[in-house]
């Protein structure tokens, strides 16, 4: 932005945020078109489209990175390197209730009892509908179980 005013640079910024909140409305917008149309590219695009672009808007015009030397490009993209490999190395731990040598018991608990409450409530959400006092004896209904899995009866 070298060599450019206050009034001029004020006048870029202002442009550049008009821009941001103009994506917003598009990217709120979108996938609700998307959902009533039932077209999944629609809300793709919108998403993930417009989300990386106002990336890209604020990397060049706010953080200025189009103006640095490329050295700071090369930290950027050994950082953002270290980043996928960080997802890639604890996702499969994250996203899964087992593995070689541990058990995510509590985990695997949620989802039999999110299950049965779905099977229950005949595969429809939760609601006023369906009972807001659903909780007050949802203890009751599954009996009182210790941490080592057995209720009380000895099942």
């Amino acid at each position: 932005m070298g060599g450019r005013g206050y009034a001029e640079q004020k006048a870029h910024y202002i442009k550049t945020w008009g821009i941001l909140c103009g994506l917003l409305l598009v990217s709120i917008v979108g996938p609700e078109v998307g959902a009533v149309t039932g077209i999944a590219v629609i809300t793709l695009i919108t998403a993930f489209g417009v989300a990386g672009y106002k990336a890209w808007l604020v990397v060049k015009h706010f953080m200025h990175l189009t103006e640095e030397p490329p050295i700071i490009w090369y930290i950027l993209t050994v950082c953002l390197v270290f980043l996928g490999m960080f997802f890639a190395g604890v996702s499969p731990d994250v996203m899964n209730h087992e593995g070689t040598r541990w058990e995510n018991v509590a985990a695997k608990q949620a989802v039999i009892d999110g299950v049965a409450e779905g099977e229950a409530s005949g595969g429809h959400g939760h609601g006023e509908a369906h009972g807001g006092d659903h909780g007050d004896d949802h203890g009751e209904a599954h009996g009182n179980e210790h941490d080592d899995g057995h209720d009380e009866k000895g099942h």
